[in-house]
């Protein structure tokens, strides 16, 4: 006979085939998520909010309250699953998870700014927490945001590779561009710092035109990096795409079963 911890378990993870509580219970959190989402963006167009304030403050209420509730369940439940088995370091291991995080991300801004007082300090920063902890919260409830961050944390170590190069490209880049046109524009490259932008928006090619180089060694510099900017930033667009087409394939292979014993057949 299940207990009632393992049934609200079953209700509030990903739903299994069959589960229908769990199937509604998603649906409903990932469309409070979405409105959520909806309403902290068009909360901040303020001919809309000054409309009726008090219907985003008392969504907001409404909303963190499910949250928490929501994620103190997911506390106690958390020991079902064998890997937080364990009734205290079980639920200590789920609450540094990355997913608790996250949930827990989506709610304490709140109580910060509701119960906290921080002596006047403008707590609107908190807003771009909770919008992108609800943002990703998503990522639980569809799997190929799922697959996303595994190709990222799969690749975790050919992206880091190349955004050092990118970065030790930034700073000579910079640096060179500086000793090329200081003279010339004293005000634009005045220091290797103030060059960082001009280098950031040739490496990626955006190429805003407010600083440009008027020397010839400034501009022979310029077209080199322009090119070279085009190849370094296409790597991790293909890092992550051949990850991704990885993923999706090896899941491919995976879903493919035998009709008789129900083991993986390996493509």
């Amino acid at each position: 006979m299940k207990t009632l911890k393992k049934t609200v378990y079953e209700i509030i993870e990903e739903a299994e085939p069959g589960n229908r509580s769990s199937e509604v219970f998603d649906v409903f959190l990932i469309t409070l998520i979405a409105l959520n989402v909806v309403a902290l963006i068009v909360g901040t167009v303020e001919e809309i909010h000054r409309i009726s304030p008090g219907a985003f403050y008392l969504f907001e209420v409404i909303s963190v309250g499910i949250f928490t509730v929501e994620f103190f369940l997911r506390v106690w439940t958390c020991t079902e699953n064998p890997r937080f088995a364990h009734p205290v370091k079980g639920r200590l291991q789920y609450l540094v998870s990355p997913l608790a995080l996250i949930d827990l991300l989506a709610v304490l801004p709140v109580y910060l700014v509701f119960f906290v007082n921080l002596h006047g300090l403008d707590l609107r920063f908190l807003r771009v927490v909770r919008l992108l902890a609800r943002i990703v919260r998503l990522g639980r409830y569809f799997s190929s945001l799922s697959t996303l961050g595994m190709v990222v944390h799969t690749k975790r170590g050919e992206l880091a590779a190349v955004v050092s190069v990118l970065f030790l490209l930034l700073v000579m880049t910079s640096s060179l561009m500086f000793f090329a046109e200081h003279q010339a524009q004293p005000e634009e490259f005045a220091s290797i710092p103030r060059a960082m932008w001009w280098s950031i928006i040739t490496l990626t090619t955006v190429g805003y035109g407010d600083v440009f180089p008027v020397t010839a060694a400034g501009r022979v510099l310029a077209g080199i990096i322009a090119i070279v900017g085009i190849g370094l930033f296409a790597l991790p667009a293909g890092i992550l795409g051949s990850g991704y087409m990885e993923e999706l394939e090896k899941g491919a292979r995976e879903s493919v079963r035998c009709p008789h014993c129900g083991e993986v057949i390996e493509g």
